[in-house]
């Protein structure tokens, strides 16, 4: 699948609870795994209906079931682990904007 046809996709909404176990929504901007682990991760924004240019990103370590039905979201507590995601999320997103200028 080329970068032009995933822009054109309908962007995957997930809804999280917060802290008062009210649904939140949030659009994933982008899935991936860290290279030599078998843990997937996503980066997900808040979907509150402003249209900031400085929106938040965050990100969750998330396992599916087989038939990816049923989703898991764990917090990255781990400073060594947070920054690897870091790296990782920077180096993809430097790429994307590589393409775009080509």
């Amino acid at each position: 699948m080329s970068k032009e046809e995933l822009r054109e996709e309908e962007p995957e909404i997930i809804f999280i609870p917060d802290d008062e176990g009210n649904e939140e929504e949030f659009e994933v901007i982008m899935k991936f795994e860290v290279d030599g682990s078998d843990k997937k991760y996503m980066m997900v924004v808040p979907l509150d209906g402003s249209e900031e240019e400085t929106e938040e990103v965050y990100a969750f370590r998330y396992e599916e079931d087989e038939d990816g039905e049923d989703l898991k979201l764990f917090t990255i507590e781990d400073e060594e682990e947070w920054n690897v995601v870091e790296e990782t999320f920077n180096t993809l997103m430097a790429e994307f904007e590589e393409d775009d200028e080509a």
